[in-house]
């Protein structure tokens, strides 16, 4: 059953990540990477979508997350919780994953957070 969203931008923003979702999907040894923002914060998690699984998540709400961006702005935020993201991934062993934007343009937080998960060793 499809679902009828009236908020516009909503409805783009989703038709967009879908688009990028039809050609990006993680596995075990290249989880994808998905970022998601809000007003305020930012979210990313590695996904194993084979085994539907979560391997690693960091964002501004966790408790390190909030400690590391106290009295940063929102894109310096970004960039620490993607080497937070990091440091989680290369303590699971993995080093080269797949970026799935979640419909937003690739500017701004997404991209400070993408730097910040390339500086911290991961490999898009």
């Amino acid at each position: 059953m499809k679902r009828k969203i009236k908020n516009e931008s909503l409805r783009r923003r989703l038709r967009r990540a879908l688009s990028v979702r039809k050609r990006v999907s993680g596995t075990a040894e290249r989880p994808r990477l998905s970022v998601y923002r809000s007003s305020k914060h930012i979210y990313a998690q590695l996904i194993d979508d084979v085994a539907g699984v979560t391997l690693a998540s960091a964002s501004t709400r966790t408790k390190d997350g909030k400690t590391a961006v106290q009295g940063l702005k929102k894109s310096e935020a970004a960039e620490q919780v993607g080497k937070q993201l990091a440091e989680a991934a290369k303590g699971k062993g993995i080093d080269k994953v797949v970026f799935d934007r979640g419909g937003w343009a690739f500017h701004g937080r997404v991209a400070a957070l993408a730097k910040g998960a390339r500086e911290g060793g991961l490999e898009f």
